[in-house]
């Protein structure tokens, strides 16, 4: 086949004319893809701002690389946050006009029905975040818009103004069963918005689902980061498809954790760096937390955007 004759561009030497078009062609080629790779860092979705200013953590003691430790008291951080300490966040801190785009559904699928409470769109999201709760939890855990100081108000709040889709479903159990229904209703809203970014948050208990829904083929395939909040390890993450791909892990602890012993959720954080110093990987530590705190205190936002840099 005959190659046509292309002049090169400006400043280029010139080839013999059975190597010039060749020669352009890859010319054209290499920068397509340079203006490709440019507009689709351009377009990457960024979360917008939702009361950053009250979410912000308090003080930062230390940070050193993907390791931080934030400052928490709890009578700041609960007492004079809560109008009534625990249970009821002030007016300041929630919006309740995002309940016009909260659904509780019924999903059936073979792996059984799965109620969950959906907020924001259920097609054609940017984002997809599910939120995992734990030991004698329920869907209504992650859309409580006043408790754990408003901060899955927030969370809605982040979804609905971004485009996003925000889930919090039950499920039967901690194991297999639990992470196939998981699993099934992040394959029923992927389909329909293909295009979505998935994150999984998961507190406490909910944390084995994380890990579980890592290892599967077709979850781990598809998830593009996990958020372990006061939760636990699981050392089969490093032969899971979701550590293959390099999905961002994100482990927030209180360091009065008496369930899960924050020792042991800081040496697998640095297990996974020991694998790979390049890890899309990072651990905030709340300097007097409890096992709760780093659901209260977690910087969604600030989370997720990062997340959303280094999702494969």
């Amino acid at each position: 086949m005959a190659i046509r004759t292309v002049a090169p561009p400006s400043g280029l030497p010139a080839r013999p004319a059975g190597q010039r078009g060749v020669f352009v062609n890859l010319y054209g080629l290499l920068t397509a893809t340079l203006v490709f790779c440019a507009a689709a860092h351009a377009n990457a979705l960024e979360l917008k701002p939702f009361k950053d200013d009250l979410f912000a953590y308090p003080a930062i003691l230390s940070s050193e690389g993907a390791y931080t430790v934030v400052d928490y008291r709890e009578l700041r951080d609960i007492n004079a946050r809560d109008k009534v300490p625990e249970r009821r966040a002030q007016a300041q801190y929630v919006d309740t006009s995002v309940r016009k785009v909260q659904q509780d559904l019924l999903l059936k699928t073979g792996a059984g029905n799965i109620r969950h409470v959906a907020v924001g769109r259920t097609q054609g999201a940017g984002i997809i975040v599910l939120y995992l709760h734990g030991q004698g939890g329920s869907r209504k855990q992650g859309v409580d818009d006043f408790s754990f100081g408003g901060n899955f108000n927030r969370m809605k709040n982040l979804m609905a103004g971004n485009g996003g889709l925000y889930l919090s479903p039950d499920f039967s159990d901690f194991g297999d069963t639990g992470a196939a229904q998981i699993a099934a209703l992040i394959e029923h809203y992927a389909e329909r918005s293909p295009r979505a970014k998935i994150f999984v948050a998961c507190g406490s208990m909910g944390g084995a689902l994380c890990w579980k829904l890592a290892a599967l083929k077709n979850a781990g395939g598809r998830i593009d980061g996990l958020l372990l909040l006061g939760s636990l390890w699981d050392e089969s993450f490093f032969s899971s498809p979701a550590f293959k791909r390099r999905v961002p892990v994100f482990f927030g602890q209180g360091s009065k954790d008496t369930v899960f012993p924050i020792e042991r959720q800081e040496a697998f954080f640095r297990s996974i760096l020991a694998k790979s110093k390049t890890y899309p990987t990072r651990f905030v530590r709340f300097e007097t937390g409890t096992h709760g705190t780093p659901i209260r205190m977690t910087d969604w936002r600030g989370t997720l955007n990062w997340m959303l840099s280094k999702a494969p």
